[in-house]
């Protein structure tokens, strides 16, 4: 018996799972102490399951606690240690400009202040040999310095980051080690530990991302497990980490830079999960709450990963523009187009949705807790698609004369529309937003949306996919059982994972298997290592693992690498035949005659997947109507359609619904236009189709 708890902008979502049934609830965020919203939803669904948390065997923890505090620069007061010379790369960055024609372009800002970084003198080559030995006399001085803090008060965590550290960690260790005699009670983050990849702008703020975070996380994540087994739960509590595995609690404190992504990541494990029992090779994973969407790419049943993403972008959609985080993590595009967006005309006349949220406090206008500005939710309603009636969050009842307000006096007034009209642009604004995330997304990846399937989930995915396959010109979404609370569900399935990473340079044409070997071995038991430790914290038995093995490679002279799935040897000979296969994938064709060479290698650790059931297609049983009757508009035809209502537990497999409609659940809502048709299949997921009423599976 688990729970999966899932703590997002607006609403933490909990699960409780006990074989085949399953519990669910949306509770408020509550921002002052999230683990208050996740014990008040634990109980919700333990007492509609009717038992107590001393059955539980365990939970399973995800937040945007961590990235909210890179966002809105929460974090502890952070001493970051480098190089002699090299004070100023985390605010240099590198020689890409995000907006290259910009003459005003501002640069995001540093993490650690000027002030805030120090040198020590001592010099690495760049295999890792010692040039210039650590300086411990300079560096014993530096640490009184930063015993006695700073006009702001006392350091509250340090960050060290040497040049080359990546080859050879030993002076950052020696640092760590003095930093512990003198000032045993402040946690320090080392490179070589955090981010043992070269790229010094990246590794460096990595590192000091992750000394940032260690404070409030490590004291969140003690809170929330001494306030579990308070409520009964003696249980072991995991998290959830941005590559989609599971991490005990000490891990995930010494590494919180590895949460940033939690939570999405669990919607990305749903979804594959999903792919998995239907049998789908092409997925596009759209998750929506109330404060972000998040969208991601799944082929033949895996989310795709990288080694590097962006955290806090100062422009959407716009590499460059953000905070790189140098850990492994399945890679999505995350934009504020959520629920609790917030909409507002522009000094052009025109509306812009997102990026700021009503979140939580206040909320949307039509929540009645204090919220007065238009958002996507109040839009929803005030259209139809939202009804009072059958919003499941528990506490919230739906004012529809709020949300008609707010649109009037946010967007309405401004521009010279009523609150429907108004409605109308805020929702066709958002859809395109996510749209276009999605085909930026899909470009940057070489991929064509079209061919995708979708799997939409979070309680404001429902009601938008339609419209956005209707913009991406995708035929079918799935939308499963438990949609609004997806995440959470796709933390109960998540492996125990963990993947190291590390850099070693290779020629192939001079390669030195012996020590490519060595690092992948190192990386090996270091993932083991991690892995070993959760499951024991878990209380299972160690069982056999699933290794993969990866390097990262490129053609000379280029400027970044493409993930190569290694065999079982490495050879030179069936390396550079795999990274030709695979940049063929990427490119379309390799380049003949150019140097390869490997920069990064990864291994990753995982418990197997269990098998999965496969679902049947199912074929058309009845055509589903209802006397219940609601006038919507619909942007498909631009009208407002009489659109009939009825309620997802009262289908059967193989019942179509026809659009215009909508089919109203606990925790989300699906919208059908006019020229959609839903059928509810074998396992109570909803196949949505365009300009089809056949119902075939996907």
């Amino acid at each position: 018996m688990r729970i999966g708890a899932d703590i997002g902008g607006t609403f933490t979502d909990v699960v409780l799972e006990d074989g085949d049934r399953q519990f669910s609830t949306k509770v408020l965020t509550t921002y002052d102490a999230p683990e208050r919203g996740v014990l008040d939803g634990m109980q919700r669904v333990l007492a509609e399951a009717g038992v107590d948390a001393t059955v539980l065997t365990s939970v399973i923890h995800g937040t945007t606690l961590a990235t909210n505090a890179l966002i809105n620069r929460t974090g502890a007061r952070t001493a970051f240690i480098t190089t002699a010379g090299f004070r100023d790369v985390v605010e240099m960055r590198t020689e890409s400009r995000f907006e290259q024609y910009d003459l005003n372009l501002v640069l995001p800002t540093p993490l650690v202040d000027r002030r805030h970084r120090h040198v020590v003198p001592e010099r690495l080559a760049a295999d890792g040999s010692v040039l210039l030995p650590l300086d411990e006399a300079e560096a014993s001085t530096l640490i009184d310095q930063l015993a006695a803090g700073t006009d702001d008060g006392p350091y509250e965590a340090v960050a060290i980051g040497l040049l080359h550290g990546y080859r050879n960690g030993a002076h950052e260790r020696r640092l760590c080690d003095l930093l512990a005699d003198r000032l045993p009670d402040v946690p320090v983050s080392i490179s070589s530990e955090v981010a043992a990849q070269l790229r010094e702008f990246e590794r460096f703020n990595t590192v000091c991302a992750n000394a940032y975070l260690q404070p409030l996380m490590a004291g969140y994540l003690h809170r929330l497990e001494a306030a579990l087994a308070d409520a009964g739960a003696t249980c072991p509590l995991h998290l959830i980490h941005s590559g989609g595995g599971l991490l005990d609690v000490d891990t995930a404190a010494r590494y919180p830079v590895r949460l940033l992504e939690s939570g999405p990541a669990g919607g990305a494990i749903f979804a594959a999960h999903l792919a998995e029992r239907h049998g789908l090779d092409a997925v596009l994973s759209y998750d929506m709450g109330g404060t972000t969407a998040k969208i991601c790419l799944i082929e033949e049943q895996t989310p795709r990963t990288a080694k590097t993403f962006e955290v806090a972008r100062t422009q959407r959609f716009t590499k460059g523009s953000g905070m790189p985080v140098a850990i492994p993590v399945i890679e999505m595009i995350e934009i504020g187009a959520g629920g609790g967006s917030i909409a507002a005309v522009d000094g052009l006349g025109q509306i812009r949705v997102g990026p700021m949220s009503a979140g939580s406090e206040p909320g949307p206008a039509a929540y009645g807790l204090g919220g007065t500005d238009p958002t996507v939710s109040d839009a929803n309603l005030v259209l139809g698609r939202l009804s009072p009636d059958t919003f499941g969050a528990p506490g919230i009842d739906l004012s529809p004369d709020a949300a008609a307000t707010a649109l009037l006096d946010g967007i309405g007034n401004r521009l010279g529309l009523d609150a429907t009209t108004s409605a109308i642009g805020v929702a066709e604004v958002v859809d395109e937003n996510m749209a276009n995330a999605a085909r930026v997304h899909a470009v940057e990846n070489g991929k064509d949306v079209a061919r995708f399937t979708m799997i939409a989930f979070g309680g404001g995915a429902p009601l938008h996919a339609g419209r956005l396959c209707d913009k991406l010109d995708i035929d079918a979404v799935l939308i499963p059982p438990g949609a609004g609370v997806g995440s959470a569900i796709g933390f109960l399935r998540a492996p125990f994972a963990y993947e190291a990473v590390r850099s070693h340079y290779a020629a192939l044409d001079d390669l030195d298997v012996s020590a490519v070997d060595g690092v992948l071995a190192d990386l090996e038991a270091e993932a083991s290592g991690f892995v070993q430790g959760a499951i024991t914290h878990s209380g299972a038995v160690t069982r056999e693992l699933d290794v993969e093995r990866f390097a990262y490679m490129r053609y000379a002279g280029q400027g970044w690498e493409i993930p190569v799935r290694l065999g079982d040897g490495v050879l030179a000979a069936e390396l550079a035949d795999r990274f030709e296969a695979a940049y063929t994938t990427f490119f379309g064709r390799p380049i003949d005659g150019l140097r390869i060479e490997a920069v990064n290698w990864s291994v990753r650790v995982a418990t197997p997947r269990p098998p999965v059931d496969p679902v049947e297609p199912v074929t058309v049983r009845r055509d589903v109507t209802s006397d219940r009757i609601r006038p919507i508009h619909d942007a498909a035809t631009g009208t407002v359609e009489e659109a009939i209502v009825v309620d997802r537990d009262d289908l059967e497999p193989g019942d179509r619904v026809t659009g215009p409609a909508v089919v109203a659940e606990e925790q989300t809502t699906t919208w059908l236009s006019a020229g959609q048709a839903a059928v509810l299949q074998a396992d109570g997921c909803l196949l949505v189709t365009r300009g089809t009423t056949s119902g075939a599976s996907a």
